[in-house]
């Protein structure tokens, strides 16, 4: 394709993208939600329908825009090519081939079947709103063609069984394995209920031999669908517009770049991949590619752009600005994470688009207690002990995609973790704290003394301490280690308030321990020193 005109579709007043080469086999999307890009999908579904594609149903109060002016719908869209367009209705019949957000297909078993009628003759969905299930379609198409091979007069009478059975399983089963190396596609259920199998897909995960693909993660799963989807369907769309609008659904950034390489090496070579997403690990594995061959790889930034006027959009190289804003669609508030020298990803629930008091509690004590020596440094609560260490959600290697200079470390709670546990997580990369979690050190004797310093009081402190004693031994009683300051924080924070006539210090034990005692928690003291020593050490560079 080198251009589209949308005029009064959808969010599109007057749109044309234009200047699109024809050596680009992939062209990536950008922009925050509601910017067009499932719209311009939905642009060139519309254009399908009356240019021999199948299945078209014209919604007039969902494709027209909302004041434009009056034209008949096979007037919205306008598509040019580099070729004219083909002139058998089949080969028109593949020219566009999208793919919904909305793909979850949570499990399925397949019992019967009659063979299914070709991609070419039938559309599962009719806008970029529709469910756009696909798996038990494909399982059932995957074993008809597996079936055809062995009656396809093109291949060898000595292809074994195996072979003929792997000719398009272990096509899935490769690309599976470039994004999930632990996860191996062994084959398929039997059909009718006669093999003592389900008629579903089977894989080998760990030391599970029988994987049922019911059992896969919501990421696997998604992986799974598009890469199946993209091997079953290249036999039929192999002349294609692929369209498929936020592959990054349930994936970590990570996962992310190994899906967008296996999707852009199964995509036919006479086809080209268009993704709509606002996912930085989309994004910058795309710019990876376009590095190896620039020639093959458009962005298309649909940022900020007022399509309620005549708006002109041609292919970007991304810029420094490019990446920064990608980042902010992709991290919201986060994006700010870009300026600091290092960046310490550190346990506690991340923060929400909503009010949430006890988001990112542990990055908000770390801010205020380095605040004066690492004013460089900024720290990011990114989850659990787990998630942290192995940077699930993607952010650090985000950051050092926009800002490849950026040094990421990690550091988590010791909790009950062995002495060999915590070896081999520093050698891993991952510093763990020398005392059982956060808390421990806020609610240190010296910082303690320290409150009492701080409001005129330091009588008080032995008082202080035995506030401290108590509240340990009560919760002991109550069933908890002698070690777990968390636990007794709530009576630790009332009983010092109370003390020391304390106004203002925080309604809540969090609030307490973030707002009045972590910036107690300061240079001088034998305990800023220690946990000092914690979050320092081992890194990683961009």
């Amino acid at each position: 394709m080198s251009s589209i005109h949308l005029r009064g579709l959808k969010r599109f007043t007057d749109a044309t993208i234009t200047s699109l080469p024809a050596t680009a086999k992939l062209v990536v999307l950008a922009g925050p939600n509601g910017s067009g890009k499932s719209s311009l999908f939905d642009g060139l579904k519309t254009w399908h329908w009356y240019n021999g594609g199948v299945g078209g149903n014209w919604d007039e109060s969902y494709g027209t825009k909302a004041g434009a002016a009056s034209a008949s719908w096979t007037e919205r869209v306008r598509v040019e090519f580099h070729e004219p367009l083909p002139a058998g209705a089949e080969d028109r019949k593949k020219l566009i081939y999208t793919r919904t957000a909305f793909r979850n297909e949570a499990d399925f078993n397949v019992s019967r079947f009659n063979r299914l009628a070709s991609p070419l003759e039938t559309s599962r969905v009719s806008r970029m709103i529709d469910n756009d299930v696909t798996v038990s379609e494909n399982y059932q198409r995957l074993i008809m063609q597996t079936i055809d091979g062995v009656y396809d007069q093109s291949l060898p009478d000595t292809m074994t069984k195996g072979e003929i059975r792997d000719r398009i399983i272990g096509r899935v089963r490769t690309s599976m394995l470039s994004v999930f190396p632990d996860l191996v596609l062994t084959g398929v259920g039997g059909i009718g209920g006669q093999t003592g199998t389900e008629g579903t897909f089977y894989f080998e995960k760990g030391a599970s031999p029988r994987f049922l693909y019911k059992n896969l993660s919501a990421g696997e799963k998604a992986a799974f669908d598009l890469i199946l989807d993209a091997v079953i369907k290249s036999e039929f769309f192999d002349d294609t517009i692929w369209c498929i609008d936020e592959p990054e659904t349930h994936l970590n950034t990570r996962i992310q770049a190994q899906l967008l390489t296996a999707l852009y090496s199964l995509v036919p070579d006479n086809s080209q991949l268009w993704l709509a997403s606002h996912s930085i690990g989309f994004m910058r594995q795309a710019w990876e590619l376009s590095k190896a061959d620039f020639a093959s790889v458009c962005f298309l930034d649909m940022e900020g752009l007022d399509f309620d006027s005549p708006v002109t959009l041609t292919p970007i190289k991304p810029s420094r600005d490019f990446w920064s804003r990608t980042l902010n669609v992709a991290l919201g508030d986060l994006a700010s994470l870009v300026a600091p020298e290092r960046v310490v990803l550190c346990e506690g629930r991340p923060p929400t688009v909503g009010e949430d008091a006890k988001a990112a509690f542990d990055a908000q004590c770390y801010r205020i207690i380095f605040a004066a020596e690492h004013p460089e440094t900024d720290f990011l609560s990114v989850g659990n002990s787990a998630d942290t260490a192995n940077d699930r959600l993607g952010i650090g290697r985000a950051i050092q995609t926009i800002a490849p200079g950026t040094i990421v470390s990690r550091v988590i709670d010791r909790d009950f973790r062995s002495d060999a546990e915590i070896a081999l997580l520093e050698r891993q990369g991952t510093r763990v704290l020398s005392r059982r979690h956060l808390e421990a050190f806020l609610f240190d004797d010296e910082v303690i003394a320290a409150l009492c310093a701080e409001v005129e009081q330091p009588q008080r402190t032995p008082d202080a301490l035995r506030v401290k004693s108590d509240a340990l031994t009560s919760s002991v009683q109550r069933g908890n280690d002698p070690d777990d300051v968390k636990r007794a924080s709530g009576s630790i924070a009332e009983g010092l308030r109370r003390l020391l006539s304390l106004q203002g210090a925080g309604s809540t034990a969090e609030a307490f321990a973030r707002d009045t005692m972590a910036p107690l928690l300061r240079p001088g003291l034998t305990v800023y020193a220690e946990l000092s020593e914690c979050v320092s050490g081992p890194t990683e560079g961009g």
